[in-house]
């Protein structure tokens, strides 16, 4: 099981788009999209926008402005590194200042670098994360 650390609620979110757009649209995690020093929460839905063609997408709360969304598609070019917890929950880092330590593994860097020890590699794809691509 991989642990997310949302930053909406994620659910509320998938709902209400999924019923706004006629699709399912499903959580996928809380990641930066690059160097950013904060994470949006990313979505997904299996058929391109019909006005913006994208298949994912980000809320990010920020202010004062509030929630903003945005094309995440770059997320299946990402690599996302993972550690394993004493139950075997994989963790990720997500942003460029999110560190982890557990039992001995780091991660950091978020998708803008990958630093740490004992991390397995996994990416992106059709909403569902995928090791080692």
């Amino acid at each position: 099981m991989i642990i997310h650390e949302p930053i909406l609620n994620v659910d509320k979110a998938a709902r209400l788009y999924s019923e706004k757009d006629g699709v399912e649209v499903k959580y996928v995690c809380t990641s930066a999209l690059g160097g950013e020093a904060s994470a949006g929460d990313i979505f997904y839905r299996s058929t391109p926008h019909p006005a913006f063609g994208n298949r994912y997408f980000t809320l990010r709360l920020v202010r004062p402005e509030g929630i903003t969304i945005g094309n995440a598609d770059k997320v299946e070019e990402l690599d996302f590194g993972m550690i394993e917890d004493e139950e075997g929950n994989l963790h990720y880092s997500a942003h460029r200042h999110d560190y982890k330590s557990i039992n001995g593994s780091v991660i950091d860097g978020g998708r803008a670098y990958t630093r740490g020890w004992n991390w397995v590699d996994y990416r992106i794809k059709d909403g569902e994360f995928v090791k080692g691509i």
